[in-house]
């Protein structure tokens, strides 16, 4: 263990930070405590597949890992994407990645810094100009010539960076791209298989600026004319994005006609450029396009040569304070406040904070700001740590009834070469940093009575990989994963002779970890949570069983709280199961065989053949097939410890069938307990938001009857709800008809409405209406289907159609 740094002119506690809060579950607690006993010990483990990149990586920090598990891939052609699943209906042990991209624009970024016909005539006015410092700087300058002529083309993306959480149509995360020729748009995944732009902001702050001209504010002086090339560079630099990074979700107040404030909320996304401004603008939730956008304000930072930046928030009291961390290419770092006008309870800074003023010519290459608790101070604190050359630097913020509290130092000693890229788990404040010779650096926190100190070990992808080169690292939501960009390494002291670009990704966290950490959950959504649930659904298919202290402590929950969150659990983990005890098919349908099957004229179909030939051929391949694939992809170890029967073993058919019913059973249990929580869910927005008599689209007396029907079940909130609905429904029944025949459709089934004669429609899981058209939404997982919400619905119904899957907590498209 390498030594921790401290904070500056003060002494280090020689007790070590307090461990985490205990998990509540005896089993698990164990577990955690042997690995704090072990010394923050990581075993990194290889996860399958790695994905395979069509063009090489661009730009800094290629990879990053959304907050809805999406991984963004920087590319010289795309961006690509990386969906992470945790695929219930898939028995494959490895991970389930969807994959998408976004393209780059074919035509080339033209910044708008005055008009076509005079900015044409400048730039062959510079292009020939005899003074070569003009001249030159104009011809080698791609900002200016974007398009590159005899030079090669600037494609590609130079950065991206994802939204929070609940940004789009379908309360997911919004993609913010920035090209190589500085174009800056945002784009959405609506539909799952494409990628939309929904805005050009580039475009946009060009439009400002000209119809400004190219003034900040109206006291600024006029400057010189478009001819005067410092000017042609000024107004080109103005618009030039170095990065961009978006705030959190914060709540703003709108009027309505009736002078009545509702909450909506926003998002802001900061972009930094290369003349040291910051635009900030301000977005309406969801973003749909440009008519999502609400102001746009710019703010001076005064840094030279800035290179990167960073959100800073901060809650103090109930109270959330905001800033951007700017840093520069020669090294100094400092907060800028940002005021942040009719933004319901945020608050900013006075002054701006210098964090690091020393010009030492490190640059900053990646900010990360994450929020803590700080254990002996008992508050809230932020900890920014910046990649500065081959050091980290850290400062810890801290508000106290003196002020504001900087503590900073560095970390050195990390690498041999250059951070190359930086990231950080949120939720425990990990950091891992990584240099191209595939060394990965873990960075713990660990408070002191004044500041904190940092543990830190080596990851060698060496040991897990073999011989790497690495260009960029991103860590998952939840901390299980880390995704990594690979190369071919040096092999016997040479180079490759070519570059195989590849996302690899490694295993931060145990499955007892994992266990513990969705079992303690504070979020209670299995969606947000699927890097954890990816690393128990592989051990399960592991092992074909689940684990037993695992059952026993998610009954315990179940028992205590009946949270729904904990019976999704349940389900996932029976789903996962009963994939594990299926049995694998003996033959591949869409492999073609590489036997040439030899014909002769008896066999052929002119001169027939026996079905007693056919049936014994068929067997005869099936039986080769099936032993080349447990020959090819099964241990000896793996057969002899296997409990599940193989084909030949007739006699343990039948217990294994009797398993997979038994499992199906309570699969089928778990799904209707979930179903009818969601029913009362249903009937209690229909009870508040209803009239005496009044019809709605939700079959309520269906739903009622449904509940009603099961002798076992005896629920005594539900009965009385029930008692007031139909009370107020004043025995009308308002049934559905089916819309070829006009017969009513019985409330017979959750899944599906049935007419007599014959015609089915599927009904929608979140208002249990029968989906009588040929356009509906369907869940992540494919679990259920839900109709489109329509402009006659009120808005309690619509709230109901914008809920997630009742069953795996998915979002619905």
């Amino acid at each position: 263990m390498a030594a921790a740094a401290e904070e500056r002119g003060g002494s280090p506690s020689p007790s070590a930070g307090e461990e985490e809060p205990p998990l509540g579950l005896d089993s698990l607690v164990e577990e955690a405590a042997a690995a704090a006993s072990a010394g923050f010990r990581l075993t990194a483990v290889r996860r399958e597949p790695a994905v395979r990149l069509q063009h090489g990586v661009s730009g800094l920090e290629p990879l990053a890992w959304s907050e809805d598990h999406r991984v963004s891939v920087s590319t010289a052609r795309s961006i690509a994407v990386l969906e992470q699943l945790s695929d219930v209906h898939s028995g494959g042990q490895e991970m389930v990645i969807h994959r998408t991209a976004v393209p780059a624009p074919a035509a080339a970024c033209l910044l708008k810094v005055g008009p076509k016909k005079e900015v044409a005539e400048c730039k062959e006015k510079f292009a020939s100009s005899v003074d070569p410092t003009v001249s030159q700087t104009f011809m080698l300058d791609r900002v200016f010539n974007p398009e590159g002529k005899s030079l090669p083309p600037m494609r590609g993306f130079k950065y991206s960076s994802w939204s929070p959480l609940g940004c789009d149509a379908n309360g997911r995360c919004l993609l913010a791209a920035l090209t190589m020729d500085n174009r800056l748009t945002i784009h959405a995944n609506l539909n799952r298989l494409q990628w939309v732009q929904l805005v050009d902001l580039t475009e946009i702050y060009g439009e400002r600026l000209y119809e400004a001209s190219y003034k900040l504010s109206k006291a600024d002086t006029p400057r010189g004319e478009l001819g005067d090339f410092s000017e042609f560079q000024r107004r080109h630099s103005m618009q030039t994005p170095v990065r961009m990074e978006w705030s959190g979700i914060c709540t703003t107040q709108q009027v309505k006609h009736n002078n009545e404030c509702r909450d909506v909320g926003s998002v802001l996304l900061a972009v930094l450029f290369e003349n040291s401004n910051i635009a900030v603008w301000q977005f309406q939730l969801p973003f749909l396009g440009k008519e999502s956008i609400t102001s746009c304000n710019t703010i001076e930072s005064g840094i030279n040569s800035p290179s990167v930046l960073s959100w800073w928030e901060y809650e103090h009291n109930n109270r959330k304070m905001s800033g951007l961390i700017v840093g520069s290419a020669f090294g100094p770092v400092k907060i800028l406040p940002v005021n942040l006008k009719a933004v319901k309870g945020y608050f900013t800074l006075r002054q701006p904070v210098v964090l690091w003023q020393e010009m030492d010519q490190l640059p900053v290459h990646s900010i990360k700001c994450i929020p803590l608790y700080h254990p002996y101070q008992k508050c809230s604190c932020s900890l920014v740590v910046a990649a500065r050359g081959a050091y980290v630097f850290w400062c810890l913020l801290l508000i106290s009834k003196a002020g504001l509290n900087v503590h900073n130092s560095h970390v050195t000693g990390l690498h041999s070469l250059p951070i190359v890229s930086m990231t950080a788990d949120k939720q425990n404040g990990t950091v891992y940093t990584c240099s191209s010779d595939g060394k990965v650096r873990q960075l713990i926190p660990i408070f002191t009575d004044v500041a904190l100190k940092f543990e830190h070990q080596l990851i060698k992808l060496s040991e897990v990989f073999g011989s790497v080169r690495t260009h960029g690292i991103a860590v998952s939501p939840c901390g299980a994963y880390l995704a990594v960009i690979t190369t071919e390494g040096m092999i016997n002291g040479l180079h490759p002779v070519n570059k195989n670009y590849q996302v690899q990704f490694v295993t931060l966290k145990t499955f007892e970890e994992a266990a513990a950490q969705l079992l303690e959950s504070s979020v209670q959504n299995l969606f947000r949570q699927v890097d954890l649930t990816d690393l128990v659904r592989w051990k399960i298919l592991k092992d074909k069983h689940i684990p037993q202290f695992l059952q026993e402590a998610l009954d315990k929950k179940i028992e205590s709280c009946g949270s729904t969150y904990f019976w999704r659990f349940k389900l996932f983990l029976l789903r996962i199961l009963y994939q594990s005890m299926q049995k694998a098919p003996s033959e591949v349908m869409w492999r073609p065989s590489h036997e040439d099957a030899k014909i002769l004229v008896s066999d052929s179909p002119g001169m027939g053949s026996t079905e007693d030939d056919q049936e014994e051929g068929t067997s005869k391949q099936a039986s080769k097939q099936s032993l080349c694939d447990t020959g090819k992809g099964m241990d000896i170890d793996d057969t002899a410890d296997d409990s599940l029967p193989q084909s030949s073993d007739i006699g343990g058919r039948e217990p294994m069938e009797e398993k997979l019913l038994e499992v199906q059973a309570q699969i089928e249990a778990v799904e209707m307990h979930l179903t009818r929580e969601h029913m009362k869910r249903v009937l209690g927005e229909v009870y508040l938001h209803t009239w005496i008599t009044e019809n709605t689209s939700i079959p309520t007396r269906g739903v009622c009857d449904f509940l009603m029907s099961d002798d076992g079940y005896d629920d005594r909130t539900a009965r009385v709800l029930i008692g007031h609905i139909l009370k107020k429904m004043n025995k009308q029944t308002f049934p559905e008809h089916c819309s070829l025949c006009k017969e009513i459709l019985p409330f017979t089934d959750r899944k599906q409405a049935v007419c007599s004669n014959g015609h089915i429609w599927l009904r929608c899981f979140l208002t249990y209406q029968s989906c009588q058209s040929l356009v509906y939404r369907r869940c992540l997982l494919h679990d259920s289907i839900a109709r489109h919400p329509t402009p006659e619905d009120p808005e309690w119904i619509k709230r109901l159609l914008q809920g997630p899957c009742t069953f795996c907590d998915s979002p619905v498209f």
